[in-house]
């Protein structure tokens, strides 16, 4: 994302002061860390997890070579590294420069929502760095454009379940429609007398059926009134 190139991350190395004291082996692989880092970085690595080995509460090594995990993009790597730091960490500068460098490899990693978490712990224990500040507000601008974007696929999400469950339903519908053919069919089949019986008649047919009783009945009649004619004596008028 373009948000990632204006991202500042703070690099300051742990430099050891007194290499023969209580701590003369962790002091020593973490000089030798130091002065491989531009130069080796498997030699580097090497000393920074040697000395992580010896004393893993001392945040100066786990923090150095979370820095050149992040030169080299193991992002992975330099986000568990800054997190064994900062469990160790105890002044507020420390936690500032930690939680800083943690934002900045979340955002790498297109986590944004974490990262702007992350950027403003780091303000809290330091206020007044800009660059902190500034990197929160890419970061709230990458959370809020990557939410919108999780809403764009919930809708679309939504709309394609709603479709999914209309082709659904109109398989199962025309499913049925089989199915009833097919009983409808097997029906006819094994009772073809009540088939005739239970057909039923359009309205074509209904009319026709009509007009053909109606028929019958003007012929029936008609004969009934001819007898009748015929039965009937004809009065002839007596001329007096």
């Amino acid at each position: 994302m373009v948000f990632h190139k204006h991202i500042h991350i703070i690099i300051i190395f742990f430099f050891s002061i007194n290499l023969f004291g209580q701590d003369e082996s962790y002091n020593k692989h973490l000089y030798d860390g130091n002065i491989n880092y531009d130069k080796d970085f498997l030699l580097a690595e090497n000393s920074y997890r040697k000395a992580i080995s010896i004393n893993s509460s001392n945040i100066k090594a786990p923090y150095n070579l979370s820095n050149k995990y992040y030169e080299e993009e193991l992002y992975d790597e330099a986000l568990i590294r800054q997190v064994e730091a900062l469990k160790n960490a105890k002044s507020n500068n420390e936690k500032h420069r930690i939680n800083h460098n943690i934002g900045n490899i979340l955002m790498k990693k297109d986590l944004c929502k974490e990262a702007l978490e992350a950027y403003k712990n780091a303000l809290r224990n330091n206020p007044d760095d800009d660059e902190t500040r500034y990197n929160l507000s890419l970061a709230k601008l990458c959370a809020d454009e990557q939410n919108k974007n999780n809403d764009k696929k919930d809708d679309k999400k939504d709309d394609q379940q709603k479709d999914d469950k209309k082709d659904d339903q109109q398989k199962d519908d025309k499913q049925d429609q089989k199915n009833d053919n097919k009983n409808e069919q097997k029906d006819k089949k094994n009772n073809p007398s009540k088939d005739r019986g239970s057909a039923k008649l359009s309205p074509e047919q209904i009319k026709n059926l009509l007009k053909a009783m109606n028929n019958e009945e003007n012929k029936v009649q008609a004969k009934i009134n001819e007898k009748k004619q015929k039965g009937v004596k004809i009065v002839t008028e007596k001329d007096w």
